[in-house]
């Protein structure tokens, strides 16, 4: 025999377990993405540091020069990850402050080109690197922002000073140190879209996951907190849709309004948590029982509608009668030893050129028959 106690619909519940991730949850991923890119930056610059300690080897450029590259490397990536530990970049709709850091970039890489020509490649090349890493992020605007930047500055470099900026080839070391430098350009190019790409896919799950949490938004807001069913409003828009359709098709529909039997009794006696609790219960029981075909909703207080498409009165009727017959038997004893719950309804079927209303008027007309020929029966109209 089904007990009272069988699992119950808790919506509520469900929709808190799946609630969105608070704005603190937010800023710390965001934290977290920024953190990520800056430590590639670092590792960036490392890397272009040592290729500049094999061209100082080389003796193609001072010995100071990797050592004052990295520290400025690393005072740019420390002054930009401290911004973003301080939340700073979160007073932004652009949180990763693409184009101050671009700007940065692309001024760092053109200085050292200005100081350095002899090793002017490996910093040219590095723009490839700050432009990869800009894609990342930037909008059209932004785009068309550091790209102008980024001509200008060239511009300056090549038409307004008199450097002669060296590709070094002297020797195989120099040799060695500019393979490296287009390696490794390579390299960071081919890890950005990798990257990118990773980031694409993230977005994509991100994307799914919403649309899923979308539709559950939906669902519940077409459900009735209490029991799970469908709501008032749901329930008489799913009944006007089949009655179009029936009359539509020409097909039988058919409705039960159905009321649990001495429900304010229940209250009275056992309390409120107890009467949610049959509620709940007798809704889940119904749940079990019906068609997949067949839409059931709460029409208000212990009153709940069946709507049964292309179902004449009869069988309507012969599905709530074994329904009546179930909810009697269950065992109630774990609300309370004393406790019995009955259920009368009312069964009526669509006639031609009818409306809802007049359809549950005659609907409530049976079931108020059924109260008043003594309850726990079905009555149809």
């Amino acid at each position: 025999m089904v007990t009272a106690t069988s699992p119950v619909l808790n919506p509520t519940a469900e929709a808190d377990s799946a609630a969105a991730a608070t704005s603190a949850a937010v800023v710390m991923r965001r934290a977290r993405q920024r953190r990520q890119v800056m430590w590639m930056i670092a590792t960036s610059y490392l890397l272009d540091a040592l290729v500049l300690q094999i061209y100082a080897y080389a003796e193609t450029i001072p010995p100071g020069i990797a050592f004052y590259y990295l520290a400025t490397g690393v005072a740019f990536v420390a002054f930009f990850l401290l911004l973003s530990e301080t939340g700073f970049n979160e007073r932004f709709k652009d949180h990763y402050l693409v184009v101050p850091q671009s700007t940065v970039s692309v001024l760092i890489a053109t200085a050292y080109a200005y100081i350095v020509p002899d090793v002017s490649i490996l910093f040219l090349c590095s723009l490839f690197t700050v432009f990869g890493f800009s894609s990342l992020r930037a909008t059209p605007r932004q785009t068309a922002q550091i790209w102008t930047l980024a001509c200008v500055v060239l511009a300056t470099l090549f038409l307004w000073t008199d450097k002669a900026f060296a590709m070094p080839v002297g020797n195989r070391v120099e040799r060695l140190a500019t393979l490296l430098t287009f390696v490794l350009c390579f390299g960071r190019g081919m890890f950005i879209g990798i990257f990118s790409s990773s980031m694409r896919e993230s977005l994509h799950k991100s994307g799914l996951k919403l649309r899923d949490a979308y539709r559950r938004i939906e669902e519940l807001a077409e459900l009735d907190e209490l029991t799970g069913t469908l709501n008032r409003r749901c329930i008489m828009r799913v009944l006007e849709e089949q009655i179009a359709s029936a009359q539509r098709t020409n097909a039988p529909c058919s409705i039960a309004l159905i009321d649990l039997d001495w429900f304010k009794r229940i209250n009275d006696s056992f309390g409120h948590p107890i009467g949610d609790e049959v509620l709940r219960t007798f809704a889940i029981t119904v749940f079990a029982n019906i068609r997949p075909v067949d839409r059931f909703g709460r029409y208000g207080g212990e009153e709940f509608l069946l709507v049964f498409p292309d179902t004449d009165e009869a069988s309507a009727s012969r599905i709530l009668d074994r329904l009546r017959v179930m909810i009697a038997e269950l065992d109630w004893s774990a609300f309370s030893s004393d406790m019995r719950v009955t259920i009368s309804a009312g069964v009526t079927t669509l006639r031609a050129d009818e409306n809802s209303d007049s359809l549950l008027a005659r609907a409530d007309g049976a079931l108020y028959g059924a109260k008043a020929q003594g309850r726990n029966r079905i009555i149809a109209a």
